[in-house]
């Protein structure tokens, strides 16, 4: 599944991002960290799992990736000619737009010629089971509908990096467990990809590799068994601790 590379596709070095609040005595002098010097690689055909409680800075390393949010210090690095998508519940829709033309529109930013996401239309409307709803506009659409949009896009067009914030965890169980085996089948290929998720199963069965994150640092990376184990026992002292 994974890949030698003499350069990772991506990497990130001593990536801090901190936001100045209003309320000094809330933060650190009023600065919010974010991120504090993050530091992990990867590397072609891997998968990757970020884990952390809500709220610890899982989703803002994603939109780091994706180049949405620039880092305060510390640099992301991307190898030249590397294409990213970001998976996110909601995230790069055109509200007034229908499912039909958001699809097109995503399919052609992520890289496809016009007539190549034209032709990905209909396979994008028969696995995302939106039927008619796919021509109407995106603002009527639920947050499980708008999920399954973005994931069924994602995985039509060819992008060199998916980024999956959560998505496969949204829907019913019938389409959670049709994502989650064609993730499963594309990730058998040579896709790499970033998977936040609260699944613990989830993780076990897709990633090669994760990191914990804590309090906007990496508090453990390795083998995905191990971080969970060590995630799990710190959930386990901290509920101890606080009854």
């Amino acid at each position: 599944m994974t890949h030698d590379s003499h350069l990772p596709m991506l990497a990130m070095k001593e990536v801090s991002l901190n936001y100045r609040s209003a309320k000094a005595s809330s933060f650190d002098h009023g600065v919010h960290h974010v991120l504090d010097r993050v530091s992990f690689e990867l590397h072609e055909g891997e998968t990757l799992g970020i884990i952390g409680r809500n709220g610890v800075g899982k989703t803002t390393i994603l939109r780091v990736m994706a180049g949405i949010i620039a880092p305060t210090s510390g640099k992301v690095f991307i190898r030249p000619g590397v294409t990213t998508s970001l998976l996110s519940i909601g995230l790069g829709f055109l509200p007034d737009l229908s499912g039909r033309d958001n699809a097109l529109l995503s399919a052609m930013l992520q890289g496809s010629t016009k007539a190549q996401a034209k032709s990905y239309l209909e396979g994008i409307k028969e696995f995302s089971e939106l039927g008619e709803s796919f021509e109407e506009p995106v603002k009527t659409y639920s947050s499980g509908m708008r999920s399954r949009l973005g994931f069924t896009t994602a995985l039509m067009t060819h992008v060199d990096i998916l980024l999956v914030d959560e998505v496969l965890s949204v829907g019913d169980a019938h389409f959670r467990a049709k994502a989650e085996a064609a993730m499963t089948e594309r990730i058998g290929g040579s896709q790499t990809v970033v998977l936040v998720s609260h699944n613990d199963n989830q993780m076990k069965k897709i990633c090669d590799r994760s990191i914990w994150i804590d309090e906007g640092r990496v508090a453990s990376e390795g083998k995905t068994r191990a971080v969970l184990a060590d995630y799990r026992t710190s959930i386990e002292q901290q509920n101890r601790s606080n009854p």
